[in-house]
């Protein structure tokens, strides 16, 4: 599949939009993603890995808010589990449409492979089935607060003893100097990585009304009362984590 980079806040706009996952968005994504989040290709991967250790015979995976579908493929090629399947979910039918188009593109790579449904669907509508993993990879962030804790309480109910939520976020701080270090740091990663002041100041206007970070204590405090046991850090680059929490 072909990739186009990311130039979607190149250049200057009249009025910067909310953003959106729209066309525009996911015809780039893969670029603007990689560019943009720190780690953001380990934590993929080792979803994948650390999807294999919890993943049950006859049981279903859940990769929610699945955008193109990069956690998807990494559960089929490390869950070698018999009898499972995935059910990856989005609410933007741009991503949905390429998503199936780059699984499409996995199958004809690789043998045996777990079957996937990819769905258009909002995933504060849906009806759980029991389930031995659920993938929250960089989607909680752009719920609603108010949803966060109902959908968490959910997929606490819906998952199997055994099974796992892997929950990677974008994290803000309660210390106003590490808050202010880790944002600098990240801009520094993004100049890297080609993007010029500009796109970095547009496309932060873009998020500061829908993309709504939580710190790393709030996150283990609601996953806590969602009814989770334990809750565990395992990978930390500048302001993005991901977390594994137990039921």
């Amino acid at each position: 599949m072909s990739q186009e980079p990311d130039r979607i806040f190149a250049h200057p706009l009249p009025q910067v939009q909310d953003f959106a996952f729209n066309e525009d968005v996911a015809r780039v994504f893969p670029d603007m993603i990689k560019r943009s989040v720190p780690g953001y290709p380990t934590i993929v991967e080792n979803i994948g890995v650390l999807a294999a250790q919890f993943a049950q015979p006859h049981s279903l995976l859940y990769d929610l808010g699945s955008s193109l579908g990069a956690v998807t493929q990494a559960l089929r090629r490390h869950v070698r589990v018999e009898d499972c399947r995935v059910l990856a979910v989005d609410n933007s039918a741009a991503m949905v449409e390429r998503c199936r188009e780059y699984l499409h593109a996995q199958d004809a790579m690789f043998q045996e492979l777990l079957p996937v449904q990819v769905i258009e669907a909002d995933i504060l509508d849906l009806a759980f089935q029991p389930c031995s993993l659920v993938a929250l990879n960089f989607t909680l962030q752009f719920i609603a607060p108010s949803e966060r804790l109902p959908l968490l309480t959910r997929i606490r109910q819906a998952l199997m003893p055994g099974g796992a939520l892997i929950l990677s976020e974008k994290l803000r701080f309660t210390d106003p100097g590490e808050q202010a270090l880790l944002t600098d740091l990240h801009i520094a990663f993004k100049r890297a990585n080609g993007y010029s002041e500009l796109e970095i100041a547009q496309k932060r206007s873009a998020l500061e009304n829908v993309m709504l970070p939580d710190s790393l204590e709030e996150h283990r405090e609601r996953l806590l009362q969602a009814g989770f046991s334990r809750v565990v850090p395992w990978f930390q680059c500048l302001n993005f984590a991901s977390l594994v929490a137990l039921p």
